[in-house]
């Protein structure tokens, strides 16, 4: 898809991947740029559209009401919406004895609010023929979170949720892309915690922008900002026991 005129919301956008992702959408010359993020962002999250002549609209992401009215003050705005571009995210660590409230929280924004988000946006999509919906998962949604066992599972399952679009709507003109990063300079990669997703290096959130709109314009549905998760896919796919030892 090229960019140029078209109209996109971006969430998790007052920071990091978000707010690059904003910033690089306008510069290709989208009509109309969204970008939402918490409430408690708010003086963050007008300063990106301010820079960008965009529109600043605070969000819950885990709350469907909120992803509703963030579509309709969108569309209020900027028209039909070409791509939702669902961000945002969050880093709870722990494994299975995790607080119930952190699984909750997980599910609830990386992957629910992908859910919330494509109920909003797709009837309209699937009646013009056309519409791109791209999230952003992680590396962890590949291969694994050591870490923290709510990002890496919903994650993995915000992952599947992708694949599942892309192809129960790919005939229909709705393209789907997931953006799944190793680490990447921003302020969840900042907090303290395990630091295995830095082993092959620390991406720019800008870099890993100029990535997904090449990979967007070519409609590739597996957007990577570190190409040796590849391999690392392919490891685990044809010894899954020798990679599990390994990690």
């Amino acid at each position: 898809m090229k960019l140029k005129n078209t109209h996109i919301v971006v969430t998790g956008a007052a920071s990091g991947i978000g707010a690059a992702l904003a910033r690089r959408f306008a510069a290709e010359g989208a009509r109309g740029v969204v970008v939402a993020d918490l409430p408690a962002a708010k003086a963050a999250l007008e300063g990106v559209a301010r820079d960008i002549g965009g529109l600043a609209v605070p969000c819950d992401v885990s709350r469907e009401d909120d992803i509703k009215a963030l579509v309709a003050a969108a569309r209020a705005k900027y028209g039909p919406i070409d791509v939702f571009f669902s961000n945002a995210g969050i880093s709870r660590r722990g494994h299975e004895e995790a607080p119930d409230a952190d699984w909750e929280g997980s599910w609830r924004v990386h992957v629910m609010s992908h859910v919330f988000a494509s109920r909003a946006v797709l009837p309209d999509m699937l009646a013009r023929g056309s519409g791109y919906l791209v999230s952003t998962a992680s590396a962890a949604g590949l291969l694994a979170s050591m870490g923290s066992a709510p990002y890496g599972v919903t994650k993995h399952a915000a992952v599947a949720l992708a694949e599942h679009l892309a192809i129960q709507y790919g005939d229909r003109g709705i393209r789907v892309s997931v953006l799944c990063p190793q680490a990447v300079d921003t302020p969840m990669y900042r907090t303290p915690g395990v630091k295995a997703a830095g082993l092959d290096g620390v991406a720019r959130p800008e870099d890993v922008a100029e990535r997904v709109v090449q990979a967007m314009d070519k409609e590739t549905f597996l957007i990577l900002s570190h190409p040796e998760v590849v391999e690392y896919m392919k490891r685990k796919a044809t010894d899954p026991d020798r990679w599990i030892a390994g990690m």
